[in-house]
């Protein structure tokens, strides 16, 4: 018995640094994976502000929260992470805020008539130059501008060449973004989640039987005021452990790892 007792204490302690390095390995993940929320804001808010005037800074539609990750270990299953997303305030800062404009007839269709009308009294080929710059500024226009139909008669009205270069400019397509820019970005993030899975868990040391599994779910608080985001919902996203191990070893490419994540929503 006297003989036995440091083998047990000895295995105590092999076991109790195999806890810590998996702890620490898992702690390394859940910082990864917060980071790949925060890109996948960063994205979003990028795409935004490439479409917004400068005036509607896309920073202003973040919370100010950061995501949130906790992962566990969970014997005869692999290991699992909560994240809590937080919420992007497009749905209730700028679309919310579209959308009530275009209840009032004050949609940016209905201003642009009204501007275009203007500027065609008012017969100003400044003014109607200042249109066309705001015209390529927003996208193409849903119906014919006049400021298109004059930009070949601006150069003789103001004598200045950027007239006539300004008219045949073409204007850059509009980011499908504007559409629905809550669904851009669960996209972004759950794409950034994913890539996470496959890029930074070799430590995690998955088995061929267990499952990585990411639980994305969004931050339930919104201002007062705002409509809520009815698909805010629980986005499991999880990859069996010999797919994952395939990838590893360079078996399958990372297309065809992406394809064997599954996605669900709940």
């Amino acid at each position: 018995m006297i003989v036995s007792v440091p083998l047990v204490v000895g295995a105590q302690t092999a076991v109790n640094r195999v806890d810590v390095e998996s702890r620490y390995q898992i702690g390394q993940m859940e910082r990864v994976l917060e980071g790949a929320v925060e890109h996948g804001a960063a994205v979003t808010r990028d795409r935004l502000k490439a479409v917004l005037p400068p005036a509607d800074t896309a920073d202003t539609l973040m919370s100010g929260e950061n995501a949130r990750a906790r992962g566990f270990r969970l014997e005869g299953y692999g290991v699992f992470f909560d994240v809590l997303v937080p919420p992007f305030y497009t749905e209730t800062t700028l679309t919310w805020s579209l959308r009530t404009l275009d209840q009032n007839d004050l949609g940016l269709d209905s201003a642009l008539r009204e501007l275009r009308t203007y500027v065609q009294r008012s017969g100003d080929a400044n003014l109607q130059q200042a249109l066309k710059r705001v015209e390529l500024q927003v996208g193409p226009p849903n119906i014919t501008s006049p400021a298109v139909a004059i930009g070949a008669n601006a150069r003789n009205a103001t004598g200045s060449a950027a007239a006539a270069t300004t008219a045949d400019r073409p204007a850059a397509p509009a980011d499908p973004i504007l559409n629905d820019p809550n669904e851009a970005y669960r996209s972004e993030v759950i794409q950034a989640l994913m890539d996470a899975m496959l890029d930074h868990s070799t430590a995690l040391a998955i088995g061929s039987n267990d499952w990585l599994t990411i639980a994305a779910r969004g931050n339930d608080d919104r201002p007062r005021l705002a409509p809520a985001d009815t698909d805010a919902r629980t986005r499991i996203i999880r990859l069996r452990g010999a797919d994952l191990m395939q990838y590893l070893a360079h078996q399958i490419s990372k297309e065809d790892a992406l394809k064997r994540i599954e996605v669900k929503v709940f």
